[in-house]
């Protein structure tokens, strides 16, 4: 007979540290508040909800990375990502997605500690819009309950 595990989306109990960054804020506002809506609604208290602002995106996998250190060994705490980057006249935006998008995922894997990525990275205003809230839901609040979901399953691997 197999086993299954999974998690499930109750944030009841966890600690979450949304890390946000400045740049595009009033779409990335709306993705915070997307976060703090979903935690809260699946059972987080609202006190145990941090949210840090940070310049941009580039400067996001630095920042989860230091406060991951502050929160060494601490069970049931994850790292929620939220940021927008939008294409522009230059090449810039593919540098600056490209490795805002790895290095969360590395701070990830070296640390052991789930982030959400709700890094926006949009060919046009309207595409960020409509991720932010819109026709295409809340970035914000998919990454908040895919760190809530990976908590815990794994604490349900002990």
């Amino acid at each position: 007979m197999s086993s299954i595990i999974e998690g499930n989306l109750v944030a009841t109990g966890l600690e979450t540290v949304i890390i946000a960054s400045r740049f595009n804020s009033f779409i990335v506002e709306k993705l915070v508040d997307g976060a703090k809506d979903a935690l809260v609604r699946h059972g987080a208290d609202a006190s145990t909800i941090t949210v840090v602002w940070v310049p941009g995106a580039w400067e996001i996998p630095l920042v989860a990375q230091h406060v991951i250190q502050q929160k060494k060994g601490k069970v049931g705490f994850g790292v929620v990502a939220v940021g927008c980057v939008i294409r522009g006249g230059t090449d810039h935006y593919a540098h600056v997605s490209g490795e805002v998008q790895k290095g969360i995922a590395q701070v990830s894997w070296q640390t052991g500690v789930p982030i959400g990525n709700g890094v926006l990275t949009v060919e046009s205003l309207e595409q960020a819009i409509e991720r932010a809230g819109s026709k295409m839901g809340n970035k914000g609040a998919e990454a908040a309950l895919a760190v809530v979901e990976t908590l815990n399953v794994l604490k349900a691997l002990g």
